[in-house]
């Protein structure tokens, strides 16, 4: 079934957009399934399932060349649960999670000595829940004017999530506006050229997503079906 999944949305994916799979909540044998059928991107949320899942897998001779992504809200006292592992973190919500893994990254160099850069997506808040985190337009402003001053991160673009609704309309204007807003940042700071990546899109609205723009569409439930806590 999984495969059967993952097959019916890269016939539907641009090949230019990267399918992030979401393997929170999911057995190891799930993502070996994945695994198998192709997929090599996959995301967690939560820091000790990361870092289980990652030391699980390497007891094993597959799945050594999987990509992983970071995608929930992470608190600075796991930043060693999660980076040491993780290609991308895409929910970088806040000024001081960000000077965190900036200092992490200089106080811990690659195995082999050389500087680590770690690659950040900055979540801006679009979704008209309260709850959700993120930056502002302002703050993101503020950050990239100094992205100078991070030695160990390289920003490589922004994350989003829209409303939780049925409203097709609600969920088009918010992607519209992160996308307009990327859009504006890439003409501001045309000299961080990894500044390319908007994630937007999940499993119930990717499709929306792609029209404004999804680099990267973050897909759970419609891969492995519903969630197994």
């Amino acid at each position: 079934m999984i495969e059967e999944n993952l097959n019916n949305i890269r016939k539907e994916l641009p090949p230019e957009v990267k399918l992030v799979a979401v393997s929170k909540f999911h057995p190891l044998e799930n993502i070996l399934e994945a695994y198998r059928a192709g997929q090599r991107v996959f995301a967690e949320s939560r820091p000790q399932e990361l870092q289980k899942k990652v030391e699980q897998l390497g007891a094993l001779e597959e799945g050594k060349d999987i990509s992983w992504h970071f995608i929930g809200h992470l608190q600075t006292n796991k930043l060693k649960m999660v980076l040491p592992y993780v290609d991308m973190v895409q929910s970088v919500d806040s000024l001081n999670l960000l000077s965190q893994i900036d200092s992490w990254a200089l106080k811990n160099p690659l195995p082999d000595g050389r500087p680590r850069k770690i690659r950040v997506l900055l979540e801006l808040h679009i979704a008209s829940e309260q709850t959700k985190q993120g930056f502002v337009e302002e703050e993101i402003l503020d950050i990239l004017f100094r992205h100078e001053l991070f030695k160990g991160v390289e920003f490589c673009g922004l994350m989003g999530m829209a409303t939780n609704t049925d409203n097709e309309e609600d969920i088009s204007s918010d992607f519209a506006r992160i996308s307009s807003f990327m859009e504006y940042l890439q003409d501001l700071f045309s000299e961080l050229e990894e500044f390319r990546e908007l994630s937007i899109g999940m499993s119930d609205d990717w499709k929306i997503a792609l029209r404004y723009g999804a680099t990267m569409v973050r897909i759970g439930s419609a891969i492995f079906g519903p969630r197994q806590p």
